[in-house]
């Protein structure tokens, strides 16, 4: 699997945020002490510039909200506990895909799929479910070691 520099900046960027805001209501994200993108690039060592254009698809997204002026910088858009991490990779444009081959496609290999597919395709189903139901609340309290579960078996025969 692979995301890229953009997705993971995106969450780590996020995560530093909604613990430097604290546990928030909807109301309180309003008015919640902005945090600066030149604060969150030094505590994570991430590239200003390139956390500027993140952000700038974070607003648009709804999942920031920015505060100009001395003292200005970021908000979140809403409570931690109801933004996905899923929701973040998709707010950067991210596609997260361990597919070779796209839907619709010409297929895998020459034409046709190939026998790894199906595999690829379900663990990017994994990927998605996992990233949907992980929330940036989550994260930040360290809710996350445990949490991918192993898949279920098609049938009562299968072996361990």
């Amino acid at each position: 699997m692979r995301l890229s520099t953009r997705g993971r900046y995106a969450v780590m960027a996020m995560v530093e945020m909604a613990a430097r805001q604290g546990k928030l209501d909807a109301e309180a994200c309003c008015r919640a002490q902005p945090v600066s993108l030149s604060e969150i690039s030094a505590a994570q060592q991430l590239s200003l510039a390139y956390l500027e254009q993140i952000f700038a698809k974070l607003r648009r997204a709804g999942l920031v909200s920015s505060a100009r002026g001395p003292g200005g910088g970021y908000r979140l858009g809403r409570p931690a506990a109801t933004i996905a991490v899923a929701d973040i990779v998709s707010a950067v444009d991210e596609n997260v895909c361990t597919i070779r081959c796209e839907d619709g496609g010409p297929g895998c290999v020459d034409g046709q799929k190939c026998r790894t597919h199906d595999l690829w395709a379900e663990l990017d189903e994994h990927i998605r479910l996992f990233f949907t139901h992980m929330t940036l609340d989550d994260v930040v309290e360290g809710r996350v070691l445990g949490r991918a579960l192993p898949p279920r078996r098609a049938h009562e025969g299968s072996r361990p």
